[in-house]
């Protein structure tokens, strides 16, 4: 009999045999069912025909009447055993990790959703100026990439042969000036492309590079007074100085960054008939950065100005079709992303001054070229194919953006600020299309091309501003993770970057 114990010298069947054959048939039900009552064990004898025998066994031993009383009495015995105390230590670790989740999710709150973290506990006027501090910045960071484009746009990237951190005194005299133009005349660029500038036009592309460094400069001075005035006054939170602090190591990081694509560029090409330019890939690299850094910063802004997601004041209906619109803007959102990523690449190649028809390109659908390059590099460096692969993902974003449009406006209980999100995301998205053609028909004059790039970032503004709308009052355990992990591992990461780019340069 498997759960009658036999006592090893006797052949009789005693009460305490009995016991502990009973509580193996519980222990068995109360492990699969975590249910400890006298009920819960009646029937699992009941329906056990060798616990039943048991049961009758030791009936006759005991002299106990019923099945309720003689498991009564076993499970009194049950309590006492150390598998009751097993199972109250796991029920008991497991009300911990449920407290301990239940108040990790509401500290982190704000840091994901916007409930106030990143701005709890300061007043409205400290709020709403940290919140005009911070929009600012981002701003200024919007401009800073746009001067950027323009200064790509115009060639002048390369004017500049040196850099330093602190930042680099400009020509005061007619000699310095010519001085300076000499070192130019050293680089690779000069040599192959520019041959003959004259010295008035090499101050242009000079003072272009210039300003774009200082302004640069000029934003990281921008921020830190204020953030320390800021912090000095109590109203910086500590949620908020840990995102402050590492958009500002960030924007450090982002200046090793453009020196080490400058010095890509101040290299001899490896084919003489190649035209000297940084290399796509670290343009990439400066631009995804830049767009990183704007993101955080709009984000942060977005939650000081907004600290309550919208759904906490939503009704039910509402709150699931926000949830709806979410789940799809989200993946639109990286698909504008990869877009924006891939017109990085067109712009280190120069493949807009390429292929200036539409739709067709040279009278193709695909174009001859696209397979000029071997391997995994055809995607990046061939002309042909990086702007062939721009040309799809624009129309892919287009078409997403009017589906994602038409599935929005569906939603009957959307609230009225992501529906008007999307009104705007729709019509940016078709005017940046309209956009980038007629760049690329027009052959990239720089007002269009600056405009390009414009539209692109404001267009991710406009995608970051409905995902934040969006965003959920309650936590999923990925983004508790993040709240808590993120900013110090996005550090680490940021700094490995930029001493990398350091000594790389």
């Amino acid at each position: 009999h498997r759960f009658l114990v036999k006592r090893p010298k006797t052949k009789m069947w005693g009460p305490r045999a009995f016991s502990r054959g009973i509580t193996a048939s519980i222990t068995r039900m109360l492990l699969s069912t975590k249910e400890c009552s006298t009920a819960a064990a009646v029937s699992a004898i009941r329906a056990d025909t060798c616990g039943l025998k048991s049961l009758c066994q030791g009936t006759r031993l005991s002299k106990v009447a019923t099945f309720e009383q003689a498991c009564s009495g076993v499970m009194a015995r049950y309590q006492c055993t150390g598998l009751h105390r097993t199972l109250v230590n796991e029920k008991r670790r497991t009300a911990t990790r449920t407290a301990m989740f239940r108040s990790l999710s509401t500290s982190a709150q704000a840091s994901v959703s916007g409930l106030g973290s990143l701005v709890s506990g300061l007043s409205n006027g400290q709020r709403k100026a940290v919140t005009w501090w911070l929009g600012a910045s981002s701003a200024w960071v919007f401009s800073m990439v746009v001067l950027g484009g323009v200064t790509r746009l115009t060639r002048s990237g390369l004017s500049m042969t040196d850099w330093k951190f602190t930042g680099e005194k400009p020509p005061q005299s007619e000699e310095e000036w010519h001085a300076e133009f000499e070192r130019y005349k050293l680089s690779p660029e000069y040599k192959r492309v520019n041959k003959s500038m004259t010295l008035e036009e090499f101050k242009f592309i000079y003072w272009m590079e210039w300003a774009h460094r200082m302004w640069g400069r000029g934003l990281g001075i921008a921020f830190i007074i204020p953030f320390t005035a800021f912090l000095m006054n109590g109203a910086i939170t500590k949620p908020l100085a840990a995102r402050l602090g590492l958009l500002f190591t960030m924007g450090g990081t982002q200046a090793f960054v453009g020196w080490w694509m400058v010095r890509s560029g101040l290299q001899e090409p490896d084919s003489p008939h190649q035209v000297p330019r940084v290399s796509p890939y670290r343009l990439a690299s400066h631009l995804t950065s830049a767009f990183a850094i704007y993101a955080l910063m709009v984000w942060t802004t977005l939650s000081s100005a907004f600290p309550a997601p919208l759904s906490a004041t939503t009704n039910g209906s509402g709150v699931a079709a926000m949830s709806q619109l979410r789940a799809k803007s989200l993946p639109f959102a990286v698909l504008l992303s990869v877009t924006a990523l891939s017109g990085a690449f067109v712009a280190g190649l120069d493949a807009g001054h390429a292929y200036n028809t539409f739709p067709l390109m040279n009278g193709r659908w695909v174009p001859e070229e696209y397979w000029d390059v071997q391997g995994w590099r055809n995607a990046f460096e061939n002309t042909a194919a990086v702007q062939f692969h721009h040309r799809c993902l624009a129309i892919s974003t287009l078409v997403g953006s009017a589906a994602l449009w038409k599935y929005g406006i569906g939603l009957k209980d959307l609230p009225r600020t992501p529906r008007l999100l999307l009104h705007g995301l729709a019509l940016g998205t078709a005017m940046q299309v309209t956009l980038g053609i007629s760049t690329l028909l027009m052959y990239v004059p720089v007002s269009l091309g600056a405009a390009h790039q414009a539209g692109a970032l404001s267009l991710f503004t406009i995608s970051l501003a409905l995902i934040h709308s969006l965003r959920s009052h309650t936590l999923t355990p990925f983004q508790i993770a993040l709240s808590k992990y993120g900013t110090p591992a996005a550090a680490a990461v940021v700094v490995g970057l930029g001493g990398a780019a350091a000594v790389s340069a």
